[in-house]
């Protein structure tokens, strides 16, 4: 986290820790067909409701906020967090301890659903949900994300490091190369990845740590686009002390995200000069 972080993420901590459950579960609300998965961590659960209460104080209702976490935390949730359950918000369990479950299981209970996946140590701004739905009605094929990277390759065809894939040509733009990053939000209509998209067994052998990479494929494997949202909420706001553990800081300081693409578009033979 920033230092000029921390002034409005204790700010926006204390207010969603003031709002009542009866203000955060206004059913008057008008719903959007959109059901919003995360997963989490046990050194983020004592935060957690602060997550999940930004979700739930959008100025719209998704159909549903469903949150996966592994079996052994069945017995150690927090009674901020428990609270919150409700015809809403449901906690789910899975035998998976990577960040994949966020978004697979959720695919195979609601294949027909929209689906956004968001990160577990943010607070959403309140029009977060309406503005990334907006952007879905007009992109409706698309996969959609507030944060976007632009998979680099060199002329001779090897990938570049994670910390090279920005976009930065303006005249040799390619929609196949943008990836979109996790801790914003992205949106998936129903029927945009792959088949394989829930082979745990052939995730977990390729890409263990990187769920973004992984979708990402399956994307590619399906013809889907990726798309960058145009009008999008202000950045989620960090939660102070959420961060210290992070598969983003492993996979990029170590450059695991290349490996792990490198891995995946071998296996599935996807030809670099999609990207070029």
């Amino acid at each position: 986290m920033k230092l000029k972080e921390i002034p409005i993420s204790i700010y926006t901590s204390l207010k969603l820790s003031k709002l009542s459950n009866e203000v955060l579960k206004n059913k008057t609300k008008d719903e959007i067909p959109v059901i919003v998965s995360l997963t989490s961590i046990p050194t983020r659960l004592p935060t957690l409701h602060l997550t999940i209460k930004s979700i739930l104080n959008q100025e719209v209702r998704p159909k549903a906020i469903i949150l996966w976490l592994h079996h052994s935390l069945e017995n150690k949730i927090p009674k901020k967090l428990e609270r919150l359950e409700d015809d809403l918000f449901h906690i789910k369990y899975s035998d998976l301890t990577c960040s994949h479950r966020k978004l697979i299981h959720t695919i195979e209970l609601y294949p027909n659903d929209n689906i956004i996946t968001c990160d577990d140590d943010m607070m959403y701004h309140p029009n977060w949900l309406r503005l990334l739905y907006l952007e879905h009605l007009e992109h409706p094929k698309s996969i959609i994300g507030n944060q976007t990277r632009y998979i680099q390759y060199s002329k001779t065809g090897e990938v570049l490091p994670y910390k090279e894939w920005v976009y930065t040509n303006e005249n040799s733009f390619n929609p196949n190369a943008v990836i979109a990053i996790g801790a914003e939000g992205i949106l998936y209509p129903p029927y945009v990845l792959s088949d394989k998209t829930t082979d745990s067994d052939l995730f977990l052998k390729l890409t263990p740590k990187a769920d973004d990479l992984w979708f990402k494929g399956m994307a590619i494997l399906k013809g889907t686009i990726v798309i960058s949202a145009k009008k999008r909420a202000k950045t989620p706001i960090p939660i102070i002390g959420s961060q210290k553990k992070s598969l983003k800081k492993q996979n990029i300081s170590g450059d695991e995200n290349r490996n792990q693409w490198v891995a995946l578009t071998e296996y599935f033979n996807i030809e670099t000069e999609i990207f070029l």
